[in-house]
């Protein structure tokens, strides 16, 4: 069964599931595609006959992107077209806790570090930077620079310390040394813009089977795929209208996905493919 929440005139950018809640997602979402107008972030979540609001708050330029905190349960980050970070509290119906305005362009990518130890934020943003910052983004710590083009995805590795990767209009993935604030490796990977990156988490693709990946797409879909068999395609999902940006897995539910798409619908549902893929 797929559960459809409408994000009324608002085009949805990413979504992520809690890391502590298993029913609960945030959403990033922009007014008029992201090109002009104003964004909101919702955090939804699923119950038995759908989706609800658990907290929603209207921002004055759009929003692209969206990350929980890993050590508290009602802290996220939220990533502007203005050049903000934003950092919201879930228990708060009003204002963010805290508001940082140091990129010059749209703040494309957010993502809060995961390994033991650490407490920071990254960010990539069309102003052709990343930059990383304490857990209260009172100031950023490091920029780095060496990207020629709009750096699309910051995203922590799960295993390294002080460790990112980013992927950039420029064609390159670059893998990002924090201590030495240093580019440690720069990857021809593709020749037309890289939109997204992201590492092997705990060894595996989907969080409970180790060869099983999904993708969405500005074709409107999202497929899913086990990179082991002959045909490694298992399914196409087709239940959106317009381009699908945002999408990930439900770390705590076995085979559950959530997608978002600029058709102003965010789903949640478990392909049939998935758990015919993981039977034992």
């Amino acid at each position: 069964m797929v559960k459809s929440f409408r994000c009324a005139a608002r085009h949805g950018y990413a979504v992520e599931v809690s890391p502590f809640i298993a029913n609960r997602t945030a959403v990033a979402a922009s007014q008029h595609y992201g090109i002009a107008g104003s964004g909101t972030l919702l955090v939804l979540d699923e119950t038995d006959t759908g989706v609800t609001v658990f907290r929603s708050w209207q921002w004055g330029d759009g929003l692209f992107d969206v990350s929980w905190s890993e050590v508290n349960e009602h802290v996220l980050v939220a990533g502007g077209g203005d050049g903000s970070l934003q950092l919201w509290d879930s228990t708060n119906h009003s204002a963010p806790i805290r508001v940082a305005k140091e990129h010059t362009q749209e703040v494309y990518s957010v993502d809060w570090s995961q390994t033991r130890g650490e407490n920071l934020i990254v960010s990539g943003s069309w102003d052709q930077t990343a930059k990383v910052w304490d857990a209260s983004l009172s100031r950023s710590l490091t920029t780095f620079r060496g990207h020629e083009g709009v750096v699309y995805s910051t995203i922590w590795s799960p295993h390294i310390p002080g460790c990112f990767a980013s992927a950039s209009g420029d064609g390159t993935l670059r893998v990002w040394d924090v201590k030495s604030a240093a580019c440690r490796l720069a990857i021809p990977a593709h020749k037309a813009e890289i939109l997204s990156c992201d590492w092997c988490k705990y060894d595996q693709f989907s969080p409970f089977s180790a060869t099983v990946l999904a993708s969405c797409s500005y074709d409107f879909t999202v497929r899913f795929w086990d990179y082991t068999r002959t045909q490694p395609l298992l399914d196409t999902v087709e239940h959106h209208s317009e381009f699908v940006c945002g999408l990930d897995f439900n770390l705590h539910i076995p085979n559950q996905v959530v997608d978002c798409s600029w058709d102003e619908t965010v789903k949640i549902y478990t392909p049939a493919c998935l758990s015919a893929a993981t039977a034992p």
